[in-house]
């Protein structure tokens, strides 16, 4: 029974291993579609590939080149004028003068001659202190007075009558001697007396407050009827002097070499104060002085400008842009500001090229004259530079200037000439 079972076996066996074989051509013809497939869609690919760079190198042969869509860009001409070196800062206005007025005296506030904020000139009536005490004191000491000169009068006559009684040998040498010293001491009790009654004429003086300076009195500090007192340090009112006026302001020391020389020489340097937004100026004076030295924790020195102030549009402790005009430098070639780039080759900017396309070109940069700047080389007069939409441009990239009425130019190389300068330096 083994034998059979094993040789029932053994024949379905080699059945089983016959037909297992029989699915391997279905997977082979499968794979190989799928390959011919894929090499179809790579072919189709390819075609579409050289067929859009046959369309490309079409176009451009067409187009000598160039990029056909070009970008709208601002441009402006390097031109040729005047730029101004200036140095900037932010300064104080501070008046020539600004004085407390104070008592000298003491008593009672009597009268206020002036109005708060009015213009007053130097000896104007501004208070009056009742002087009617040191009067009586001025008279008690003018009698006193008159009776220390009848004392002095009395023994200078009896010093004239002991004069002749000793050259007669008629009195004692010793009391002849005595009556010279008396009248030495009256005559020292009447100097006395006329210095108490000339203090006394002071404090009347004193007693009457005029302006010290001309300039404009601020609030009043003291009401009429209180009693002022030496030591009070409040005072009455404040008087400032407004015209003329001064700017205090720092500059660095690298300037130095260029302000001293010329300060020396008697230039007038001027200066021109602005608001605090820089933009209105207010007034235009000249360097009056220099400070004797350089602030260690800034680097700077303090210079002091005057201006004449005659419209009072600066005010005492306001705040200023002051700009300081060093020198000119004329004839020179400008660009505008706007047109500078910085970045990886240095200074640069876009120049605008014959066929509308733009390079890069380097420059280097002098002095900075508001929205114009001067150009020490790199660059020559009437050359275009772009000034507007420097941030979509690469070297070699193609562009178009509108022209003043907003529309494109009509072809490629027309030249635009936009942006020339006028007014001070070639602006």
């Amino acid at each position: 029974m083994d034998e059979r079972t094993r040789t029932a076996d053994d024949e379905a066996t080699p059945e089983l291993r016959r037909t297992a074989p029989a699915k391997t051509p279905v997977k082979s013809q499968t794979r190989r579609a799928a390959r011919a497939t894929l090499g179809v869609l790579v072919l189709i690919g390819i075609a579409l590939g050289v067929n859009q760079l046959a369309r490309w190198t079409h176009t451009s042969q067409h187009t000598g080149g160039r990029v056909p869509q070009a970008l709208a860009v601002g441009a402006a001409t390097v031109g040729q004028g005047d730029i101004r070196v200036v140095v900037n800062a932010l300064g104080t206005v501070t008046p020539l003068a600004t004085v407390t007025v104070q008592t000298q005296i003491s008593g009672q506030l009597m009268e206020v001659g002036f109005t708060e904020g009015q213009m007053v000139k130097k000896g104007d009536f501004l208070a009056q202190i009742d002087p009617r005490p040191y009067e009586l004191l001025k008279a008690q000491f003018e009698g006193q007075l008159a009776h220390d000169q009848g004392l002095l009068a009395q023994a200078q006559v009896d010093l004239a009558r002991y004069q002749k009684l000793m050259e007669q040998n008629s009195i004692a040498r010793q009391q002849y001697e005595d009556q010279i010293y008396i009248v030495q001491q009256y005559q020292g009790t009447v100097k006395l007396d006329q210095a108490q009654i000339d203090q006394q004429a002071l404090n009347i003086a004193y007693c009457r407050i005029n302006s010290p300076v001309t300039g404009r009195v601020g609030l009043r500090l003291i009401d009429p009827g209180n009693y002022v007192q030496i030591a009070n340090n409040s005072g009455i009112a404040v008087v400032t002097q407004l015209q003329p006026i001064t700017v205090i302001f720092p500059i660095p020391e690298d300037d130095l070499p260029d302000i001293v020389p010329q300060l020396i020489a008697g230039t007038t340097l001027e200066v021109t104060a602005f608001d605090r937004a820089n933009i209105r100026p207010l007034a235009t004076g000249r360097v009056s002085a220099l400070d004797n030295q350089v602030d260690t924790t800034t680097g700077t020195v303090k210079v002091r400008a005057q201006f004449d102030n005659t419209d009072n549009a600066l005010f005492p402790n306001q705040f200023v842009n002051a700009q300081l005009l060093v020198k000119t430098l004329h004839n020179i070639v400008t660009v505008p500001t706007a047109a500078i780039q910085r970045g990886a080759p240095g200074t640069y900017v876009y120049v605008i090229n014959a066929d509308n396309t733009v390079s890069v070109r380097t420059i280097s940069v002098g002095p900075t004259d508001g929205n114009m700047a001067a150009v020490n080389s790199g660059l020559s007069v009437g050359e275009r530079v772009v000034v507007d939409g420097t941030d979509r441009l690469r070297d070699g990239a193609h562009v178009t200037v509108p022209s003043a009425d907003g529309s494109a130019p009509p072809g490629p190389g027309t030249h635009n000439g936009t942006g020339k300068r006028r007014g001070r330096g070639g602006q």
